[in-house]
């Protein structure tokens, strides 16, 4: 299995190239996304459902959030999966120490978060990272993904074989993904070498001010 990743500057064009993954037949299992929340932009924030529109996380159709928030074990075991009602209706609140506040959903994220459990602070963050480098990236591309998401991204991977690898790249390249090269020589231009787990996470306006860069 070959692990695809993109970064996506709008978490809306990434939860739509998550849509069209589903769309094109590709399992939510296989699916991952973990977004930058410095701009609160989990909040209110709706997405259709199996039983119409509601929050991210809705599962029963009451309006309410379903998915456990906060870090931790709960965030772990609260459902950072799609339970098969599609991988974004499975969407929680996490907080990892050097990113700040991200939503999350998917083996990406349950994977780095298991791995962090009953760790000391930063673990999660050193999860990220392995977990990116054990799917197949090389330490180099997995730093550039990480500082993304710490930079106001959004990351969606995807397992997938080696005949559909072009069918993802296609998918996720068309709502605007960069891929770990592009984006890396941009960092690296300003002075950046490596993601620091110790570095303080962006705030909104550090996100704004980031974006535009790229626009």
């Amino acid at each position: 299995m070959a692990t695809v990743t993109r970064l996506f500057d709008s978490h809306t064009q990434a939860l739509q190239a998550v849509s069209d993954l589903e769309a094109a037949g590709f399992k939510p299992d296989d699916i991952s996304i973990v977004s930058n929340n410095a701009d609160n932009w989990h909040a209110g924030h709706s997405h259709p459902h199996k039983d119409g529109a509601g929050p991210l996380g809705d599962r029963n159709g009451d309006g309410e959030n379903d998915v456990a928030d906060g870090a931790g074990t709960g965030a772990a075991t609260g459902g950072l999966a799609g339970a098969g009602a599609g991988l974004l209706a499975g969407l929680g609140m996490l907080a990892i120490p050097g990113l700040g506040p991200v939503v999350a959903a998917g083996w990406l994220a349950s994977t780095a978060v298991g791995a962090a459990i009953g760790a000391a602070a930063g673990g999660a963050t050193g999860g990220l990272l392995g977990v990116l480098k054990e799917a197949g990236h090389s330490d180099e591309d997995a730093n550039v993904y990480a500082e993304g998401v710490r930079r106001g991204g959004t990351l969606v991977s995807v397992k997938s074989d080696g005949d559909d690898e072009s069918r993802v790249e296609a998918i996720l390249n068309g709502r605007q993904g960069f891929d770990a090269v592009s984006r890396g020589e941009a960092y690296r231009a300003s002075g950046w070498s490596r993601f620091d787990s110790d570095a303080q996470p962006y705030s909104s306006e550090d996100i704004s001010r980031e974006r535009a860069l790229y626009r």
